[in-house]
């Protein structure tokens, strides 16, 4: 039902994760994808491969994305190789794993963690948006944290509920055009949680979530593609939660 031909994608972050598990599940879908990447080169190559091995055409550059200068390339180059862009996914950012309370938070995490989860996707949206024709979609990675907070990790949960204050604000900025949407996971099965997992966590986050098990990138990709796909063309601003049932909020 879900049928992407002829659209053409961007995913920041997409050389692993649920960047990696969108870029090929668009490709799949039959959109053409491009993806960015900050420092994993072959594993970038590697995505790019399965996506051309799908019959796709594909664009794939790294950079930082909080850098202007660097944003302002990697657009450049899309535009060189794609026609227009329907599809943006704004994936890329971090979760130090660290615990640390905010009285001992010092500026300079703080700084990397908002450059990374923040500056990027205001740079990167802004950017994708002056390009984007009537009918794009852009959907935003956001978190559970992002809704109800996250102690111990206040700069990650600051910069998600941002994202959903943005996001809420380009709906209506971007209405009819274009639509913007938010998915919201909780934990996933990915590098970045890896931490966190050790030792048996794992399986003890697993019992706190309802549905007792933790999602794999591509049931985070699946509802990604949902509301890039004409069957979501009436939801815009909307936090779609990908948490098993751990967070029951919009």
């Amino acid at each position: 039902m879900i049928d992407l031909s002829g659209k053409t994608a961007l995913v920041t972050g997409g050389s692993r994760g649920i960047g990696r598990a969108t870029a090929l599940m668009l490709a799949r879908a039959g959109a053409d994808v491009a993806f960015t990447y900050h420092a994993r080169r072959g594993e970038a190559e590697q995505v790019a491969e399965e996506i051309r091995g799908l019959g796709r055409k594909v664009f794939v550059d790294g950079a930082d994305l909080a850098q202007p200068a660097a944003v302002d390339r990697i657009f450049h180059g899309f535009s060189r190789t794609f026609r227009q862009l329907d599809l943006f996914i704004a994936n890329a950012g971090i979760w130090p794993p660290e615990e640390t309370p905010l009285r001992d938070l010092d500026p300079g995490r703080w700084r990397t963690t908002l450059s990374a989860n923040l500056d990027a996707i205001y740079l990167t949206t802004r950017a994708a948006l002056r390009i984007m024709p009537a009918g794009g979609r852009v959907v935003m990675v956001g978190s559970t944290a992002g809704q109800r907070g996250e102690a111990f990790h206040s700069d990650y949960a600051a910069t998600k509920g941002a994202m959903i204050a943005l996001v809420r604000s380009l709906a209506i900025e971007c209405a009819p055009d274009i639509t913007v949407n938010c998915v919201a996971p909780g934990w996933v099965d990915t590098e970045m949680c890896a931490p966190a997992f050790a030792a048996g966590g794992r399986e003890r986050i697993a019992l706190t979530i309802p549905l007792k098990r933790v999602a794999s990138a591509d049931d985070v990709a699946g509802p990604i593609v949902f509301l890039c796909s004409d069957l979501a063309r009436h939801v815009t601003g909307e936090v779609l939660n990908v948490n098993g049932g751990t967070v029951l909020c919009g």
